[in-house]
């Protein structure tokens, strides 16, 4: 969802940013935070925090994020256009992110994503995360579809990888934190600099 439909980056970086110096520790720079994303949230924070003090660092992060989650929140150019160019041809869609599963319903009506895809699932709604290849086959079974004829789009290494536990093809989108270079060196058939650039392929 983060780096491939949305940008919501500012209102992250600072939620992770707050915690993390509320906490005693230096600030991280916000390359560093940004660069850092992609997994669990726990798996950033674990990054920054010692791990005694990981669960109130999460419990902070979760009970401040969702008062700044629409700040500066934008929607990726050409997202809403391939998410209807599915749509309206009936080719099943589901969003699943690492980003808490709360969050990210909430994220997907706001933005208006829910209204074509009913299908989100988030960190803490099962047992997995990406990239494990029993999350992905959970939700490809939501949707359904099959491994063979699925495509996976997002913006990081870690969805990558995803792609390939679950034996999918994955389009990498240079609309995150990471570049061309960095998706074909993960695995990645082909890396898009933009869904509008991405949308042409389905055409």
């Amino acid at each position: 969802m983060d780096g491939t439909l949305i940008a919501q980056t500012a209102p992250s970086i600072l939620c992770y940013a707050e915690v993390i110096t509320n906490l005693g520790y230096p600030e991280p720079s916000p390359s560093e935070i940004h660069r850092s994303m992609g997994g669990p949230m726990a798996s950033t924070m674990g990054l920054f925090i010692e791990p005694d003090l990981l669960e109130e660092a999460c419990a902070a992060f979760r009970r401040r994020f969702p008062e700044i989650m629409f700040e500066g929140l934008i929607i990726l150019p050409g997202a809403l256009e391939l998410i209807e160019y599915f749509a309206a041809r009936e080719i099943p869609q589901a969003i699943f992110t690492n980003k808490h599963g709360e969050t990210a319903r909430a994220v997907s009506e706001h933005c208006g994503f829910a209204k074509h895809i009913p299908v989100c699932i988030g960190n803490t709604d099962t047992k997995w995360a990406k990239p494990e290849a029993d999350l992905t086959n959970y939700v490809l079974q939501k949707i359904p579809a099959t491994n063979e004829a699925a495509v996976l789009i997002g913006d990081s290494p870690t969805d990558v990888q995803t792609a390939q536990n679950a034996g999918i093809e994955c389009n990498g989108i240079t609309t995150g934190a990471h570049t061309k270079d960095e998706h074909k060196r993960a695995g990645a058939l082909h890396s898009y600099e933009s869904l509008t650039q991405l949308k042409i392929r389905f055409n």
